[in-house]
């Protein structure tokens, strides 16, 4: 079923520097902010349509034509990510099996991992090279509290569409706990989120928190108790590191390819010149004309400049 959407007219952005994936070329498939959750932490802001009901709201022709145009940036990955939850887009399968047609570049998948209940949904992901759900909690009042999900999906039948997800998925599987201090950071709830773990059996534990600015007013994990959290969930678990990427001269960024990141999540001066490729001195005369002209504004989390498209 296709409808028009409020999308953007540019659903390729990036490169964007990851943390997890370097430089990594996104594809947002969903108007902003379509999610099947409204989660607290949310560094693209809160949900304004909550919803289980998958749809296409651009042919995957589109979204071909639009990449072939940009994989002359080098990307280290492709990912399906964006504006919402990108599993809601019901042509994933055939855009991942288009994509590998025209290049050779991983693809990966971000996910909640919501809608891995659902029989098509996995079956739509086997393709990708690398697929990264999230699992916030251990029982269902605190996903209630962080994740705050649509009406269906209940925390016992998302962390089932996980475990059944690892039994059919042959590719990297990767899994994010994202702490909120106060939230799902007690020894309990770490123990309980462990016990799910268990069950899931993912190739990697990551573990994250609140770097950019938050959809709601919530608080990072000290770095000491990070570290004291990876001893304790498995022999797979990994903080999260900041990523550092090189900066080369060849490829000059418009300030329309800086709007379109922001648009997606907010970044720094360095998360700018990194994911481009281009000098932090250029990034700041970018920045500067955007800034005046409106198009974006500075905040600050963690007393660090991060800048949002308007």
């Amino acid at each position: 079923m296709k409808e028009k959407s409020p999308l953007k007219a540019g659903h390729i952005f990036g490169p964007v520097p990851s943390r997890r994936l370097g430089r990594s070329l996104g594809i947002d498939l969903i108007p902003a902010k379509t999610c099947t959750y409204d989660c607290l932490y949310c560094q693209v802001g809160l949900t304004t349509e909550k919803t289980m009901q998958r749809k296409s709201w651009i042919s995957v022709d589109e979204i071909i034509a639009e990449l072939k145009d940009k994989l002359s940036l080098k990307p280290d990955y492709i990912t399906l990510s964006g504006s919402g939850e990108p599993t809601l887009y019901s042509e994933c399968g055939r855009l991942i099996a288009e994509i590998k047609k025209i290049t050779s570049v991983s693809v990966a998948v971000i996910t909640n991992g919501s809608l891995l209940f659902l029989p098509e949904v996995r079956k739509e992901l086997l393709g990708a090279d690398l697929v990264m759900p999230s699992l916030d909690a251990g029982d269902e009042e605190t996903f209630q509290k962080i994740n705050r999900p649509v009406a269906g999906i209940t925390f016992e039948k998302m962390v089932q569409g996980l475990i059944d997800f690892r039994t059919e998925y042959k590719g990297k599987y990767w899994l994010e706990v994202f702490l909120i201090a106060g939230l799902n950071d007690s020894d309990e709830q770490i123990e309980k989120i462990s016990r799910c773990i268990e069950r899931i059996q993912p190739d990697k534990v990551q573990l994250n928190t609140v770097s950019r600015p938050p959809a709601e007013d919530v608080k990072p994990l000290t770095p000491q108790r990070l570290e004291q959290i990876e001893k304790k969930l498995n022999k797979y678990a990994e903080v999260i590191a900041d990523f550092k990427g090189t900066v080369t001269e060849d490829f000059t960024a418009k300030d329309d390819d800086i709007i379109e990141m922001l648009k997606r999540r907010p970044c720094s001066a360095d998360d700018i010149a990194a994911g481009l490729k281009i000098s932090n001195l250029e990034v700041l005369k970018h920045i500067e004309d955007l800034v005046k002209s409106g198009k974006i504004i500075p905040t600050t989390q963690n007393n660090k400049i991060y800048y949002k498209a308007i």
